[in-house]
């Protein structure tokens, strides 16, 4: 999936030249927590974001240091501070270094950058101006969109054949250890394991197999020191799919 296709287009945004009270009315207004700053081309310049109002004078949270502190810190990160705290427009407050995704680069792409910056939203860019803007709740609803209806009218032997292949990719159960055997839409997990992780993986890739209709955990653990077999939970019931 890329990333057009997830996100939301022609986001609310802000002007350089606003003042932070107006971009604070817009994002309460709106219910959001950031605003892309752009030009008069619409060409994206910076983002604003509720943390870029924690330092601030009026509400008497601007930092505030030791002698010491002051002392260690250049004039330079202290005038700067400064600015955040005191500035009255958008553009003196804001993030100028902002981290974007392209319009037709991959969903997957926007997801690391989110991971690696830590951050909620992504501004979407295409020919260097704004096109959109995708957050971590776009991506909810993109996987909303994406849950299908399990199959009513599936073969036992298809379910099982999927079950099989899903398996059959994961490294955990590539050995062929765990095996599937379909009866009545009831998935039965057999074999062994050495590692109980490797149990709630099975029954996740059983569970999203279109016809599969509950889980019957018939898996053994095997311990890897010791050689010691341990049958399932006895309290283990069939996890039947809502």
């Amino acid at each position: 999936m890329l990333v057009e296709s997830a996100m939301t287009p022609s986001p609310i945004t802000v002007g350089a030249s606003s003042t932070v009270f107006e971009a604070a009315d817009i994002m309460l207004a709106n219910r959001i927590s950031g605003l892309p700053v752009v030009d008069d081309k619409g060409v994206l310049v910076g983002i604003i974001t509720e943390g870029d109002f924690l330092r601030r004078h009026e509400l008497d949270t601007d930092q505030r240091r030791s002698w010491l502190q002051s002392w260690l810190a250049s004039p330079g990160k202290i005038a700067d501070e400064y600015v955040r705290a005191h500035g009255r427009r958008v553009e003196e407050v804001m993030n100028s270094q902002v981290v974007a995704v392209g319009l037709k680069a991959p969903l997957s792409d926007a997801v690391r950058l989110m991971e690696r910056h830590d951050i909620k939203r992504l501004p979407v860019i295409s020919d260097g101006r704004l096109v959109g803007i995708i957050s971590r709740s776009d991506l909810l609803r993109a996987l909303m969109r994406m849950e299908k209806p399990p199959a009513s009218s599936t073969e036992d032997a298809q379910i099982q054949s999927a079950v099989e292949a899903e398996l059959a990719k994961q490294s955990w159960s590539r050995s062929g250890f765990i095996r599937c055997q379909v009866r009545n839409g009831v998935a039965e997990l057999v074999g062994t394991i050495f590692d109980e992780r490797e149990r709630r993986a099975a029954k996740v890739a059983a569970e999203n197999v279109p016809g599969v209709k509950a889980i019957a955990d018939n898996l053994t653990w095997i311990d890897p020191y010791y050689g010691v077999a341990l049958p399932p939970p006895v309290e283990e019931e069939l996890a039947s799919r809502s």
